[in-house]
């Protein structure tokens, strides 16, 4: 199984799109609260456990967020059609 590369930017950037606050994010994603506040305080590619990083990953999938990967004109997030 490949890590994805997602940075902490998309990560931010898909809480926003959600308008989740981190706390959300860590109950959503079973991560604790320190852990998301640590890793988003950070810039680059998201770091910490390979299983932590797939499991915040897969809870703002999960609620609608698609990550957009680099093409050119840098990486991103949307939300899938049809919204959250």
């Amino acid at each position: 199984m490949s890590i994805r590369k997602v940075s902490v930017r998309q990560i931010k950037a898909a809480r926003a799109l959600l308008a989740w606050s981190q706390e959300q994010l860590a109950e959503r994603s079973s991560v604790s609260i320190p852990t998301v506040k640590r890793l988003e305080s950070t810039d680059g590619a998201i770091g910490g456990r390979a299983d932590t990083s797939e499991k915040l990953i897969a809870a703002l999938e999960s609620a609608g967020v698609i990550f957009v990967e680099e093409n050119g004109e840098g990486p991103g997030v949307r939300l899938r059609k049809g919204g959250r």
